[in-house]
């Protein structure tokens, strides 16, 4: 047997939580690796819901229980798709039965859950089982040309950066009971929308230092907020600002990084292929040195689009490997590790340091911290 345990069968995937996210995403990405995994099982408290999605997907075995679906089945990966206020527990519970975890963002509702988590995963070198978060846009191929450009210096110093999420969801969006509320949906757009290019900004320019930020309401009827400002610094020094709407019409990701020797831009919506990355050369920058920039994608190299797919792949081959996947343990937490100091600075007026995000402070346990006039009110 392999350290993961799949050696001479296919890899035993279940999914949990069958909304939309399972079958547009989740599905359509296990099918492309079914020569190594095999869905055998869903589960949703929804009984008609779970058997409709077992029907229409050819999967033989439906359960309304998770414990009950990890006692019978022993899945090796156990897709999480439900809506974040189940995440721990069901991480946990998955993990705690010896199976791997693919956690749809955001991971949890607070670090102290992330946490607990991490010590339900294996620890490193034991082969797993570990939890990997749903971090799609660091495994296109865009985004590895560009670490790896990075890496080799091509590119230069990094020096400023724009992250922006503008996005619209409408007000019946948000009529959706567990949306908008911090006990469920564990905060707004930074959290549950502007996380997807939060997590690639930061897997490209590392560790942050120290941020500043605002958050409103300014037109959808939630307890979070509908839009937060930010700004970064990096531990390079390098500085960012970053954007989180959910009310912008035209809506647009985009991603700006401008280096000693180049700015890159990444402009797309919710996923990006190759072409839509763009490098412009500094001035003193040669063009023969700017065109291998670019270069394998136009003679031909792999095209690999963020997505689902682009990330199951590489978690499987983690998988098979008994290795730990690089959105788990720490490289995971560091994103949620910002968004919870953003929270923070925007709730409190003041500038957040990375290291004051510690166990005891509130904003550590809530992303709201109890903040009066942003924690919900207790009743008597």
């Amino acid at each position: 047997m392999t350290e993961a345990g799949t050696e001479g069968r296919g890899i035993r995937v279940a999914i949990a939580g069958t909304g939309g996210i399972a079958g547009i995403c989740h599905i359509p990405a296990l099918q492309g690796e079914a020569h190594r995994a095999e869905v055998v099982a869903a589960m949703d408290v929804d009984a008609g819901r779970v058997k409709t999605f077992c029907d229409e997907h050819d999967i033989p075995a439906a359960f309304t229980d998770l414990d009950r679906m990890l006692d019978e089945v022993r899945p090796d990966l156990v897709h999480v798709c439900t809506p974040p206020v189940a995440h721990a527990e069901q991480v946990v519970a998955c993990l705690r039965a010896g199976a791997w975890v693919l956690c749809e963002k955001p991971p949890c509702l607070s670090l102290a859950e992330y946490d607990r988590i991490t010590a339900a995963e294996g620890a490193d070198g034991s082969g797993g089982p570990y939890a990997a978060i749903v971090y799609q846009h660091r495994f296109g191929s865009g985004a590895r040309r560009m670490r790896e450009l990075m890496a080799g210096g091509e590119l230069g110093r990094p020096l400023v950066a724009q992250c922006v999420t503008a996005w619209y969801r409408d007000h019946a969006y948000f009529e959706v009971p567990w949306r908008g509320r911090w006990d469920t949906e564990g905060g707004g757009p930074t959290l549950g929308h502007g996380i997807h290019q939060i997590d690639l900004m930061l897997s490209l320019l590392g560790e942050w230092s120290e941020v500043r930020a605002m958050a409103g309401r300014l037109d959808r009827d939630v307890q979070t907020e509908d839009v937060s400002m930010a700004m970064v610094r990096f531990g390079s020094g390098a500085m960012a600002s970053v954007v989180n709407s959910v009310l912008s019409p035209r809506e647009e990701s985009y991603l700006r990084f401008d280096l000693t020797d180049a700015t890159v831009e990444l402009r797309h919506l919710y996923g990006y292929r190759d072409a839509d990355w763009s490098y412009t050369p500094a001035p003193h920058v040669a063009a023969a040195r700017a065109a291998a920039w670019t270069a394998p994608a136009r003679a031909g190299g792999a095209d690999v689009p963020s997505s689902h797919g682009a990330q199951l792949t590489a978690l499987l081959d983690c998988l098979e490997r008994g290795e730990r996947p690089p959105t788990s343990g720490a490289g995971g937490r560091q994103t949620l590790e910002f968004v919870t100091g953003l929270y923070k600075s925007a709730l409190t007026g003041r500038p957040v340091s990375r290291g004051e995000l510690v166990p005891g402070d509130p904003f550590y346990r809530r992303l709201h911290g109890d903040t009066p006039g942003w924690a919900p009110e207790v009743g008597p």
